[in-house]
């Protein structure tokens, strides 16, 4: 197929398509959860994307070490599909550039994306980003890291838009415990889990806010952890509700028995993805004019939405029609 017949060319031709990641990003802090971790990962395909935790899961004084043996098992052989990304301190840790410089410095050409928390504004983004790209250059890389920032202060939640639309930002996350905690008491811990995560009205005005900023720069936004652990009827439900009442497009796993559940809540329906392979296959074969779909018109507008809904489809693990897989996928397999 041509490539300029492809939806992503044809139907975001000035804004530009949201990137193509996982709609699952797992953190693993220790190099036994890391390692198993990619154990799963390499079983079940790249259905999610591992985040090796720096920031919570570095021994205080053993950081540099922690550091090594990330970049170490990120260029190991266990990472099969290049989709290891790893999470700084943040930039009031004296450890953050040391994260950075080893990491990018050992494992740059092989990492997927760094995690950067506790932003208090667009100013430390930038400052991250400047140091990032000093290491890239010494190092050769050819291709940018991309920047995942969390929102988790009241600076980076003022700030989304701007920081939203610096270069190499990749991800927006929401990172509901330490923006609740930011409160000083005000917000009570049942704001913290659900359903008063999806409720209380300052919680659901920040997440409304980063979701905002993401989308409007081609930024995927990403939804914080689930502090359910066990009851896979809580964690979809979650995953769930993050999707469709809010519309964030990947959340974060903190255990190897959320990721099912979180798939499953992150995905369309069944006959939504029926009707969408439908509907897009004839709007190409009609080179994108308007065309008529079960007594309905559908134009540009219809097409990007149903996009939309395969390429979820895609990013939550459900496996396509090879005729569908053929037309819009081949090039990214």
């Amino acid at each position: 197929m041509p490539a300029g017949n492809h939806p992503d060319t044809v139907l975001y031709h000035e804004g530009g398509a949201l990137p193509e990641l996982a709609a699952i990003e797992h953190f693993a802090g220790s190099e036994k959860l890391m390692r198993k971790a990619m154990a799963i990962q390499a079983e079940r395909g790249p259905v999610f994307d591992i985040t090796f935790d720096c920031e919570d899961g570095a021994n205080a004084g053993a950081e540099r070490d922690h550091a090594e043996m990330v970049a170490a098992l990120v260029m190991s052989s266990d990472n099969k599909f290049d989709r290891v990304g790893a999470r700084i301190h943040d930039v009031t840790h004296s450890s953050w550039r040391t994260d950075l410089e080893q990491i990018v410095g050992l494992a740059g050409t092989r990492l997927a994306y760094l995690v950067m928390p506790k932003a208090r504004g667009v100013a430390d983004v930038e400052r991250v980003i400047a140091v990032l790209q000093e290491v890239e250059e010494r190092g050769q890389l050819a291709c940018p890291i991309p920047l995942h920032v969390t929102l988790e202060t009241h600076g980076a939640l003022r700030e989304a838009w701007q920081i939203a639309s610096l270069p190499r930002v990749e991800t927006l996350d929401f990172g509901l415990m330490d923006f609740v905690s930011a409160h000083h008491g005000a917000l009570c811990a049942s704001a913290m889990r659900s359903p008063g995560q999806f409720e209380h009205p300052v919680v659901v005005a920040a997440k409304v806010d980063t979701v905002r900023a993401a989308l409007a720069h081609q930024v995927m936004p990403v939804h914080n952890v689930c502090t359910e652990l066990r009851d896979e009827t809580v964690i979809e439900a979650d995953a769930r509700r993050a999707r469709q009442d809010f519309g964030f497009l990947r959340m974060w796993s903190i255990h190897p028995l959320q990721i099912e559940p979180i798939l499953r809540g992150m995905r369309p329906a069944a006959e939504e993805i029926d009707a969408a392979i439908e509907i897009i296959n004839a709007a190409q074969d009609a080179d994108w004019a308007p065309i008529r779909h079960q007594d309905r018109l559908h134009d540009r507008a219809s097409y990007r939405y149903y996009w939309h809904v395969l390429r979820r489809a895609r990013a939550t693990g459900i496996e396509l029609p090879d005729e569908v897989t053929r037309r819009y996928f081949a090039a990214i397999q």
